[in-house]
């Protein structure tokens, strides 16, 4: 007999619609998701895919506010949603919201057992916030299991003094067969794909939001660090949007030679293309609590330089292997390694072989089922 689970979460990001699927169409689960919120257009400019999805849920009616730097999702409906929905376990993405907090009461009355799907690191720098770090010590001490997306997120857990036994992996995932087959295309019509995207010849990428945090003035400061030879030969292309777009722009002008490019933001069905054409993928975040870009250009064939403090690292880039791993707003360190890709195509081929072979074991199958184990296991 099949398992009734809601699954709460924030918004429909097209990243989770094929892990949805999976779980829906596992033979043990009846999957129900609740969505805080459509999509939060202040932060994201992501189209919503409903046209793929293929299990049931509900969109509760939200009110959007920011208060300084925090993003505050109020909502109306949680416990008639979950009192429509029958579950017999409740996967909660988050802690962070009054929602998630009206789910958990809800579990506790009617003795549901509610499962924190928790991605944050020790390295995320919202920890800064002794309230905040209060509010989720109370959160976890109340939940009857975990889902992490990786090793860094179950180490933090540990923190909490979670026993291991309780703590489930779901591997964080996209749909590496969707990036896979379009960038083999986009690779075997290679001349008209750059003149279609309009990139240089060669280029390193740069897929994400155009603002501090991201690093993405420590990339321009280490593209500028690179030997004027070698950016005459190889460009940055910076993929994304954001409040920092207009002020990187003009940064950029003044490097030279070199070429820089900001395409905008880029819907999913156009990524590939991107991704495929670059010598590598560039995430010198400041604070990441995973990194989906990685997944997305690992399942392109692109080695990967990321800084040590990206949720993905442990379980994604490995030094030397298929990529490099760099400290931390260290903008030297970041154009060493730069410059160590660029010239050895070889190496740089060999690394994204290797991205494409570890990437194979974080699919969305993978990660729907390390969600049922746990839901199972602890139910």
């Amino acid at each position: 007999m099949k398992r009734r689970l809601a699954l709460i979460t924030e918004i429909i990001a097209p990243y989770r619609i094929p892990v949805f699927n999976a779980l829906a169409a596992h033979p043990d689960i009846d999957l129900h998701v609740i969505f805080l919120s459509e999509t939060d257009s202040s932060l994201r400019q992501w189209l919503v895919y409903k046209d793929e999805i293929r299990f049931s849920y509900d969109v509760l009616p939200a009110i959007r506010s920011r208060l300084g730097k925090y993003n505050l999702l109020f909502n109306r409906g949680m416990k008639s949603a979950l009192s429509k929905a029958s579950p017999q376990s409740i996967v909660c993405g988050g802690y962070n919201y009054l929602a998630s907090w009206q789910a958990l009461n809800w579990a506790a009355i009617h003795k549901v057992p509610l499962l924190l799907w928790l991605e944050s690191t020790a390295a995320d720098q919202r920890r800064r916030n002794p309230i905040v770090e209060a509010l989720k010590q109370r959160f976890v001490k109340d939940c009857q299991g975990f889902v992490v997306p990786g090793k860094a997120s179950r180490e933090y857990l540990k923190e909490f003094a979670v026993q291991d036994r309780l703590i489930f992996q779901a591997p964080n995932a996209v749909d590496n067969r969707f990036f896979m087959e379009r960038a083999a295309r986009a690779r075997n019509t290679a001349c008209a794909t750059r003149a279609e995207i309009h990139v240089p010849d060669r280029y390193f990428l740069y897929v994400g939001r155009l603002v501090a945090p991201k690093g993405v003035f420590e990339l321009l400061d280490a593209y500028a660090k690179l030997d004027p030879a070698l950016r005459s030969e190889i460009g940055l292309v910076v993929v994304g949007d954001g409040p920092a777009r207009a002020e990187l722009v003009e940064r950029a002008k003044r490097i030279r030679p070199g070429v820089i490019q900001f395409p905008g933001f880029i819907q999913k069905d156009g990524l590939a293309e991107f991704y495929a054409m670059a010598d590598a993928l560039i995430f010198p975040t400041h604070s990441d609590t995973w990194g989906f870009v990685v997944n997305e250009a690992m399942a392109c064939g692109l080695p990967v330089v990321a800084t040590d403090v990206a949720g993905c690292v442990p379980d994604l880039v490995e030094d030397e292997w298929n990529g490099k791993v760099v400290a931390v707003s260290d903008p030297v360190e970041l154009a060493s390694a730069m410059e160590y890709l660029s010239g050895q195509a070889e190496l740089r081929s060999e690394m994204g072989k290797r991205s494409e072979q570890r990437i194979v074991g974080y699919s969305p199958q993978a990660c729907a089922a390390g969600i049922v184990q746990a839901v199972l296991a602890c139910g």
